[in-house]
């Protein structure tokens, strides 16, 4: 059984090397394949990957496709049995692997899943522990263990959950030939919860452990708040709803959204002095309105 590890770099060098130590420090590397797709970085460090990572399978795009695009980009050459989806600014633990494989194979009603997740800056504080199913309604639901101190509360947990996180999910390659691969449209955000909504249409739950963990350097990548994260939440929230519910529930959102959530926050953002930030909302809200759901338009200039 061979397990391929996927992860995708973006102008992070330094994190990404830490994110594969974290692997190579595991120990054995022979039932695994790691791949790694740098994608569209300014630099080329292939040889400082290889230099920590002697086996890695490198991958550039001299373009940026974004996290669903550069993830589906190894996805297509990995050839394992089962596919690890890792955010490049998390450090794995001893187990994961082995765990979450062995999840999915006492569980085949279970598609995809993701493991107890952990702030890396404070390895105390739970981010993830699942998530609820989504209000189609309001295009939001909520997290499962949120900012939650590790007691060990979940430590046993093998559930059916709403969703799996972005920053580490496991599936077999034996269902994406089914289901497929992420849409590549979202380019950031919402594209594993719409993958996930494809995963229970062909039949499959999302599964949640808690009998593993990672750590998560939450926000390296684009920070808390900046134009290109204000864009893309707020134009693939909507996004999201178009693909995966009815035309009448889609109706009833536009309005919640267009009178009420876009506007209380560009009230917040002007109350805290981010009146840059408005313009982005409006740009991602109206993307939705002169684009349809299978468009490759960003909408956004990287």
């Amino acid at each position: 059984m061979l397990v391929s590890i996927i992860s995708v770099n973006f102008n992070q060098p330094g994190v990404t090397i830490d994110f594969l130590k974290s692997i190579k420090d595991q120990g054995s590397v022979e039932r695994i394949e790691v791949i790694l797709v740098d994608n569209g970085s300014t630099e080329n460090h292939r040889e400082a990957f290889l230099a920590t990572f002697p086996e890695l399978i490198y991958i550039r795009s001299e373009k940026n496709l974004g996290f669903a695009g550069g993830n589906n980009l190894g996805i297509q050459v990995a050839k394992g049995e089962y596919i690890l989806c890792l955010n490049n600014d998390t450090e794995i633990t001893t187990n994961l692997i082995d765990t979450l494989v062995s999840e999915l194979e006492i569980h085949p009603e279970a598609g995809m899943i993701s493991p107890l997740i952990l702030y890396f800056e404070d390895p105390q504080v739970i981010q993830y522990a699942g998530f609820t199913e989504m209000n189609f309604l309001t295009g939001r639901n909520k997290t499962i263990g949120y900012k939650e101190f590790d007691t060990g509360q979940y430590d046993s947990d093998s559930r059916e959950t709403g969703y799996c996180h972005g920053a580490a999910m496991m599936c077999r390659r034996a269902d994406l030939e089914e289901i497929g691969l992420m849409a590549e449209q979202f380019f950031l955000y919402y594209e594993e919860l719409d993958w996930c909504e494809r995963f229970k249409k062909a039949g499959k739950k999302i599964w949640f452990t808690g009998r593993t963990r990672i750590y998560h350097k939450e926000s390296m990548s684009v920070g808390k708040e900046s134009s290109i994260k204000t864009y893309f939440m707020t134009r693939n929230r909507l996004l999201f709803i178009r693909r995966n519910t009815s035309y009448s529930n889609t109706v009833l959102f536009c309005f919640f959204y267009v009178f009420l959530a876009c506007p209380k926050q560009i009230l917040v953002y002007l109350k805290n002095g981010r009146k840059d930030l408005v313009k982005w909302v409006v740009k991602g809200l109206a993307w939705n309105f002169v684009n349809k759901s299978n468009s490759t338009k960003l909408g956004y200039k990287l």
